[in-house]
């Protein structure tokens, strides 16, 4: 029974990092679509990188089950930074 409690805690851990790598992303994007400059948005492209590892790591551990949250509210952020780059024009870096 200890394993499986061990298990258990460890899954809990892992899906609670990967929300927090997603709540840390939903800032980061913010902070960049209040002040879209070069620096914002480069800070929210790395924290979509460490992001996209967190959630990769979680679907290892868990095999996809109980990530499901985190996964919409990454694709979300995602889609945000995403909107962020498209209006950012080249000239304006």
């Amino acid at each position: 029974m200890p394993k499986r409690y061990d298990s258990s805690l460890q899954a809990g851990t892992t899906v609670s990092q990967a929300q927090n790598a997603v709540n840390k992303l939903h800032y980061a994007v913010s902070q960049a679509m209040s002040h879209p400059t070069e620096q914002t948005i480069e800070q929210a492209s790395r924290r979509l990188a460490h992001t996209e590892q967190a959630m990769r790591q979680a679907e290892r551990s868990l095999g996809g089950q109980g990530v499901e949250l985190a996964e919409e509210m990454f694709a979300e952020e995602k889609r945000r930074l995403n909107s962020i780059r498209n209006q950012k024009q080249p000239k304006d870096f």
